[in-house]
């Protein structure tokens, strides 16, 4: 803590940041304070409200385990393999975190929409996109899909070509080396990636309902009382799924932090 304060450079970056974090933590705390305890645990028993929760988290989920099986092989060949065209991969895989989600969902809308090519070919399989699971889905997978894929990049960039090599070398296949060397060696970028990736999945609106309003994902049930019936209807709404997003958020990142080397204590 001294060393929080050794000089007068760090006692001024001291200041600017504790402004930040009381912009962002405040609001949270006088959400959570303002919610009156009775109405916090009517909505807890709302049948509506829990399986909306449930849904959000469960789509969530799904669409990181999507982006794991095909984000993790993108982001190593990124990260390994000079090709052309690289540059404009790149681009694209950034682009969703730069466009309006509205607009994404509409993007989304015209590719997999009832009437198109591929929404026709997937209704043959019983999979519907529009105002099903499957919409929320691949709306969540679009819009956060760049955090896992740049995290697990920046994360097989890290690791030594020269430790693969050595595997190749004393007889292992390019799947063994892969598997055992640079995954391991990169797991945590990985992991903290897929937890940023899920977390955003959480908060999605935009995409969300354009392509499936229904069901009701936490954001737009929380968008709906707010507009029918106001503050006091949408207040505890809101304050839960702050409360729930705050704790498994915290105890993810404690998770992917178990096990990280230690540095040395800083002055």
């Amino acid at each position: 803590m001294r060393g929080l304060f050794s000089d007068s450079m760090r006692a001024s970056f001291v200041v600017l940041g504790s402004l930040l974090v009381l912009f962002i933590g405040w609001p949270l705390l006088r959400t959570v304070m303002a919610s009156n305890p009775a109405a916090l645990w009517e909505t807890i028993l709302d049948e509506q409200v829990r399986s909306s929760v449930l849904l959000t988290f469960g789509a969530s989920l799904a669409a990181t385990a999507i982006a794991f099986v095909t984000g993790v092989p993108l982001a190593y060949l990124l990260a390994r393999v000079d090709f052309p065209g690289k540059g404009l991969i790149e681009g694209i895989i950034d682009v969703p975190i730069v466009v309006p989600h509205s607009a994404a969902g509409i993007a989304l809308l015209l590719v997999f929409g009832r009437r198109t090519l591929l929404g026709q070919a997937f209704d043959l399989l019983g999979i519907r996109f529009v105002s099903a699971v499957p919409g929320i889905v691949i709306a969540m997978l679009f819009v956060s899909v760049p955090f896992l894929i740049n995290a697990a990049r920046e994360g097989f960039e890290a690791v030594e070509p020269r430790l693969e090599r050595v595997a190749r070398t004393l007889g292992a296949s390019p799947w063994r080396a892969f598997w055992h060397v640079s995954f391991p060696l990169a797991r945590r970028s990985i992991l903290s990636g897929m937890i940023l990736m899920w977390a955003r999945g959480l908060s999605e609106f935009g995409a969300v309902v354009i392509l499936a309003y229904h069901p009701m994902v936490a954001p737009i049930l929380l968008y709906e009382r707010f507009e029918s019936f106001g503050l006091d209807y949408g207040l505890p709404v809101a304050t839960l799924i702050i409360l729930i997003c705050l704790v498994s958020f915290a105890a993810l990142r404690v998770i992917a932090g178990e096990g990280r080397p230690r540095g040395r204590k800083r002055t």
